[in-house]
């Protein structure tokens, strides 16, 4: 990455505003989301470990959760330990190659963690729609290739956004009004012609939210369709198999969806942080605890783990 920057680009640093414009708040900020992060750390990695230790909990569905947890413990890794730093220490500056290396994992986990609900949508049409051949159609291969294929275009749109902002140039004292490293941000600061990178970022931000909802959309409504043909006693069971789902999809796509509708404005600044600290570190916290508070396979599991220490005390 250094070697495609600029001699001058390579050596800029920005300073992130954060939430420097309300003094008064950074102690009970800095309480709040570093409670936040360690719920998001326990739970995420905790459900890694519950599912590989169960082998109820060894089916397509969990495999694909096991993966969501890793992308929101990795993603919220990313944002939450600077942002923490910056609430407690005057110096928020940080270098363009900081900045860029933020910018291209927090995108690749983004990116991953969009598909990985799309697919987790088709898995839960196949077990809904055609549950004879669900151990068939979802066979092991077939899910590592998802998963794969999911990381895969992650890396992908993260290095072509990556290098394009490597390209930059900019000039004087660079400030982000952000928490993280934005690369709209980034594109506004710069002096040198931004045309095609505002046109990649409008092109993988639009393909991938459009696709994305599109498959998760297109798998619900065969979902939906096919609940209503069940007898009335099978559409509560059929409805709580997608209920944890359905409501990471809505809070993950509604959170980026209000993002886009917000008006590039100075007061709407505010609104754009609260936004992204809802869906960079607030998400991360929630989608376990959705997840298991709403799994009994997954109840019993902890319920087991915290019975055995007890009885070994």
């Amino acid at each position: 990455m250094m070697l495609l920057a600029d001699r001058n680009t390579s050596g800029t640093t920005f300073t992130l505003l954060g939430f420097s414009d309300y003094p008064e708040l950074q102690v009970p900020l800095f309480l709040v989301f570093l409670a936040i992060y360690s719920v998001t750390v326990v739970g995420n990695i905790g459900l890694i470990v519950i599912i590989r230790i169960n082998p109820k909990l060894h089916t397509p569905m969990y495999f694909f959760l096991s993966h969501l947890s890793f992308v929101d413990f990795c993603y919220s890794s990313i944002i939450a330990p600077k942002m923490l730093v910056s609430l407690i220490v005057k110096d928020r500056t940080i270098s363009f190659l900081e900045c860029v290396i933020q910018f291209f994992f927090f995108c690749t986990f983004v990116v991953t963690e969009s598909f990985l609900l799309a697919v987790m949508a088709y898995d839960r049409f196949v077990v809904i729609c055609n549950p004879l051949v669900y151990t068939v159609a979802m066979s092991q291969k077939l899910c590592v290739v998802l998963v794969v294929g999911s990381y895969a275009w992650g890396i992908t749109c993260s290095v072509i956004l990556t290098c394009s902002a490597l390209k930059l140039s900019f000039h004087g004292f660079n400030t982000i009004n952000h928490f993280f490293c934005e690369l709209s941000s980034l594109i506004s600061l710069s002096c040198s012609n931004t045309s095609l990178n505002q046109w990649l970022l409008f092109f993988f931000a639009t393909f991938n939210e459009v696709s994305t909802l599109l498959i998760i959309l297109t798998s619900y409504v065969f979902i939906v369709v096919t609940i209503l043909k069940m007898r009335y006693s099978g559409h509560c069971k059929a409805f709580s198999t997608c209920a944890s789902h359905l409501t990471a999809i809505t809070i993950f796509h509604g959170t980026i969806l209000f993002l886009y509708c917000v008006p590039d404005s100075k007061n709407s600044r505010h609104t754009v942080k609260v936004a992204s600290v809802f869906y960079t570190v607030v998400i991360p916290m929630l989608n376990p605890l959705i997840y298991s508070l709403r799994n009994k396979d997954v109840k019993d599991t902890v319920t087991k783990i915290l019975d055995t220490k007890v009885f070994s005390c």
